[in-house]
């Protein structure tokens, strides 16, 4: 007798299900990203998650057991985990501790993610409001700490889709939120089937379509489908000029990894050879002349300022093609800081304009907490001294074109690039240096990410890479010419610089304020309902408990009263927070009435 009235405990893994399928979804988000491109995944694994953390959710509730949120919010940690530890694999060339942290670290975000989505998801059209929380996720993501990382946003797995012209409405969060809608709508729509089964079960002369409820899941199915078609209408709101030719020079590096720049003066000459070489090609009529050239971030490490030598290299590179040359180069800043500069170089009168790098690269270009940090970490110290960061927008004129600069990983930045478009660039150029982590799958994620920012922008984007790379994109965002790494190359296209401003340029960082709010004040409205409507079970149970020998219960016009021997009425204010409500006879009708309680207070 004893074993047949122990309490049944829930099979444990029936428990973990939801946490392992969002682990896996996590995993498969991973593919989604450039160098496999599987695009199509990224709304399919925003939809497991969504089920994941709602089932893990849901599970803890039907178990009995206190703060469901929690095991929502643990199948999120497990999402980032698995998708953290892939798309930032890379980051183990700087060292395998450096991976663990940045992994952990960012995988943390999906921890409120996980708790948000669940909680919305007993709201009306939670579907939009789960989709607005990835928006949330990620705005904080991107800003901290240390100003933020912004790889792995949604919106840089749909960079060649028929939802990738939608950047160019609201930028890289509406572009983020559009993709997450088509995921949660499948959800939603998942649910709906599951729910419409139940209920064919319990009522076989139901049909599917009563069940299913064709009206609400045609409605969202509709405004999944919308997005593509609005996102392949959208044209490109800028306005062409007279086309020019224009080069980037890739000049490779000696040798890969963290030491790939340990021959500052080696990386200098075979930028300043492949120059002289397409200089050539030029002389005899194999190549056109450009009216501007462009070398990478880190081409010459050596202070063409401070150094007569490195100023000679370059200085003889650039007269030889005749044209003026961004170069991107390393200046020392005191005895124990240094600027990363693109210097516009001129073949007659040397250096002029420069552009310095603003949002630098944490334990890259400067190490925080250096004197800590270096006691327990022996990388610390491959960065001996910290970068100064600048702190105006990239806007130059090389050879006559105006263009829009950004070094290394402020591409990845919304506000990075925008300043720097805002200045009417007509042509976005991305200085960059890929070699430490080269024959990884940093070099096409960020290449991926360019193409993203041409069609937001509406800008045709030359890239210049180290070691690749390089490459020259059109406005809509196609590769029109690339290079393949660690192989000295130039890239030589006719660019038709364009003028104006996008739509998500006008509204620069407006959209993603308001749909990381609105997903922000879902959540707290979400979580508030959800207190009341536990309240409300309260009061009820309470009043429902079988009375005790002496205690009985009078039911008057709907109102509850319990009176005790002594004539003595209970609390009044419980009385009045069930007295609009059928009183429960016995114990049955108590879990009915807990039922009704929680329709009429969702």
């Amino acid at each position: 007798m004893a074993h047949l009235w122990r309490p049944r405990r829930p099979r444990p893994g029936r428990a973990w299900l939801p946490h392992l399928g969002a682990f896996a979804s996590g995993g498969l988000l991973y593919l989604a990203f450039a160098p496999i491109g599987w695009w199509w995944l990224a709304p399919l694994t925003v939809a497991g998650f969504t089920l994941a953390v709602r089932a893990a959710y849901a599970g803890r509730v039907m178990r009995g057991q206190r703060r469901p949120w929690a095991a929502a919010g643990w199948a999120g940690f497990w999402f980032g985990l698995a998708f953290c530890y892939t798309i930032f694999r890379w980051v183990d060339v700087i060292g395998v501790d450096a991976m663990v942290a940045l992994g952990f670290v960012e995988a943390l975000y999906f921890v409120p993610l996980g708790a948000a989505v669940a909680s919305v998801s007993r709201l009306r059209f939670a579907a939009f409001w789960q989709a607005l929380l990835w928006v949330g996720e990620e705005f904080f993501r991107d800003r901290w700490p240390l100003g933020g990382f912004s790889w792995g946003r949604l919106a840089f797995s749909q960079t060649q889709t028929p939802l990738t012209k939608i950047v160019a409405l609201g930028g890289a969060p509406l572009l983020s939120f559009a993709t997450a809608l088509v995921g949660t709508v499948l959800a939603a729509l998942v649910l709906r089937l599951l729910k419409a089964r139940q209920q064919r079960l319990d009522r076989p002369r139901v049909g599917w379509a009563g069940a299913i409820g064709w009206r609400g899941s045609l409605g969202w199915l509709g405004a999944a489908l919308v997005l593509p078609i609005v996102g392949s209408l959208v044209p490109i709101q800028t306005t062409a000029g007279k086309p020019v030719e224009l080069a980037a020079v890739q000049g490779d590096v000696p040798r890969t990894g963290l030491d790939a720049y340990g021959q500052a003066f080696a990386v200098l000459d075979n930028h300043a050879r492949v120059t002289e070489e397409y200089a050539q090609q030029i002389a005899a009529g194999k190549a056109k002349q450009p009216v501007a050239l462009f070398w990478p971030e880190d081409s010459d490490d050596v202070d063409p300022y401070a150094n007569a030598e490195a100023n000679a290299i370059v200085s003889n590179a650039v007269a030889a093609i005749g044209v003026q040359t961004l170069v991107g180069a390393v200046v020392d800043v005191g005895a124990d800081k240094a600027k990363e500069l693109g210097i516009v170089w001129d073949p007659n009168t040397g250096p002029g304009a420069t552009y310095a790098k603003r949002h630098l690269v944490p334990f890259g270009e400067y190490i925080p907490w250096r004197a800590e940090l270096t006691k327990y970490f022996s990388e610390m110290k491959l960065v001996p001294r910290d970068f100064v960061p600048g702190t105006t927008p990239g806007v130059l004129t090389v050879g006559g074109v105006k263009i829009a600069t950004v070094i290394c990983f402020e591409v990845a930045y919304d506000d990075m690039v925008r300043s720097s478009v805002q200045g009417d660039g007509g042509v976005l150029v991305v200085q960059t240096n890929n070699a430490t982590y080269g024959w990884t799958d940093q070099p096409a994620e960020q290449m991926a990410i360019t193409q993203l920012r041409a069609v937001e922008t509406g800008r045709p984007v030359m890239v210049a890479a180290t070691s690749g790379i390089s490459g020259y994109i059109d406005a809509s965002g196609h590769v029109v010419a690339e290079t393949r790494q660690f192989t000295p190359a130039v890239v030589s296209a006719e660019v038709t610089p364009r003028t104006g401003q996008t739509l998500a340029l006008r509204l620069g960082a407006a959209p993603e304020w308001v749909m990381m709010g609105l997903g922000l004040l879902a959540w707290a409205w979400a979580a508030a309902a959800g207190r009341r409507r536990k309240r409300l079970e309260a009061a009820f149970v309470t009043a429902a408990e079988p009375a005790a020998s002496d205690v009985h219960e009078n039911v008057c016009d709907g109102a509850v009263t319990t009176v005790s021997n002594s004539g003595a009425q209970a609390d009044e204010a419980s009385v009045k927070a069930v007295s609009s409500l059928p009183a429960p006879v016995d114990s049955s009708a108590s879990s009915v009435t807990v039922s009704n309680a929680r329709k009429a207070h969702p």
